[in-house]
């Protein structure tokens, strides 16, 4: 029996194409659906969320299993459930490998200072998932039926290694995630490693992939328009000082 977006837990944006919010920390993940492949955008904050998220996707690809996971940056809330998605192809922005294999140290400690379970976030560190493929400018994904995606290291930014995720469709608008590039449910967040010099050109970058019809998903929040993204790249720039 075919279920709806809905129905598996997920926000249909265009046809194949959907979002859902996490709970805990508001993250945002992403799906896209082919003919016999399925690409899910980002992994959650653990295992148990990377298991659901697989779930659901799951339920929207016919039983079949996610393919395809893309990284946008090395955090622990988008990165802590990737060892959920067994044998599929990850994609990241180079330099992430460096980050994700450090023994994740570093993201553990960082999950257990917002509030995540000790031995959760242990758990999840030593199962951190190196990511296969690594994107130094673009990458295209072809994952049947049509569906086209597009991967690019739009970065520095928000992390050093940010990666943005394009779909575009002849008959619907494009859609972007695009990681905490952009933040709808408050401010951009811009820890030690961020680069904050070079974040409105990762905003500009994504504004000339999306073009002014498209749809931008933040890391968190609601879905926005090109002019919420250039207001936030406007701020950002009066913010850090930077034109």
């Amino acid at each position: 029996m075919r279920v709806t977006w809905e129905e598996a837990g997920w926000e249909e944006l265009t046809p194949h194409v959907g979002r859902c919010r996490l709970p805990v920390w508001d993250c945002t993940a992403g799906l896209v659906v082919g003919e016999g492949a399925a690409l899910v955008v980002d992994a959650g904050s653990g295992l148990r969320e990377g298991a659901l998220l697989r779930t659901r996707a799951q339920r929207l690809a016919g039983g079949g299993r996610v393919t395809h996971l893309a990284l946008t940056h090395p955090h622990f809330d988008h990165v802590f459930g990737a060892a959920a998605f067994a044998g599929a192809e990850v994609f990241a922005a180079v330099g992430v490998e460096r980050v994700l294999g450090g023994g994740g140290e570093e993201l553990r400690a960082d999950a257990v200072r917002n509030g995540a379970d000790a031995g959760e976030a242990a758990e999840a560190a030593d199962l951190l998932v190196r990511p296969r493929h690594l994107v130094s400018g673009e990458w295209t994904l072809d994952l049947g039926g049509g569906r086209r995606v597009l991967l690019a290291n739009v970065g520095p930014g928000h992390t050093g290694h940010d990666l943005a995720v394009l779909v575009a469709g002849p008959e619907a608008p494009g859609v972007v995630f695009c990681g905490d590039l952009v933040e709808e449910s408050g401010e951009p967040q811009a820890g030690p490693d961020a680069v904050p010099s070079h974040w409105p050109a990762a905003l500009d970058r994504l504004l000339d992939l999306g073009g002014e019809d498209a749809l931008y998903v933040p890391g968190h929040g609601a879905v926005v328009d090109a002019a919420f993204v250039r207001a936030q790249r406007d701020a950002l720039a009066r913010r850090f000082g930077v034109s």
